[in-house]
């Protein structure tokens, strides 16, 4: 079973990569990191644990790789 994040681990490794705040509608975070391709990113907030599914899926819009999650 892979490791589960806290949705503020998560946040702070988007900012390190270079991600900003955009905005916040609800529960969900958008962080966006401008280049070519623009890359936006939508988090729960305030989640101990975010499942695995929304985890992979938050990797696949960052185009981070787990090992930047894992290496912090």
């Amino acid at each position: 079973m892979p490791k589960l994040y806290s949705s503020d681990y998560i946040i702070k490794i988007l900012i390190a990569n270079g991600f900003v705040f955009v905005s916040q509608k609800g529960s969900h975070i958008k962080y966006r990191k401008e280049g070519n391709p623009t890359l936006t990113v939508i988090v729960p907030a305030n989640r101990k644990e975010i499942p695995a599914g929304t985890y992979n899926s938050i990797l696949r819009q960052s185009g981070l790789k787990r090992t930047d999650f894992e290496n912090q």
